[in-house]
């Protein structure tokens, strides 16, 4: 079976999008993050499946918010690099996965 790894960065950008809900409503952050967790641990049995983007990271888009995950698969690891809002510009999400 697959395990899964975060970067240190795709954790900050879990907690940012936590705290950009949680401000608009009060559990709109939990529900994200658990909203997130899900779509992420779906990768057991759906990682690869994603259309590459910059060249080397599948990307899985969230069903339940505008947010896209990106990953990678090393043998039995899937590495999330990054955790971003769809409404970032295009060349802001590259340099953040670079």
């Amino acid at each position: 079976m697959r395990t899964i790894e975060f970067t240190e960065a795709a954790y900050h950008d879990i907690d940012n999008g936590y705290w950009f809900y949680e401000k608009h409503r009060e559990g709109l952050g939990s529900y994200f993050e658990l909203s997130i967790m899900a779509d992420i641990r779906a990768l057991h049995i759906h990682a690869g499946v994603h259309q590459i983007y910059f060249e080397k990271y599948y990307r899985k888009v969230a069903r339940r918010f505008p947010w896209s995950i990106y990953y990678r698969i090393d043998e039995d690891v899937i590495r999330i690099f990054a955790v971003i809002d769809d409404r970032r510009d295009p060349s802001w999400i590259s340099e953040h996965l670079n």
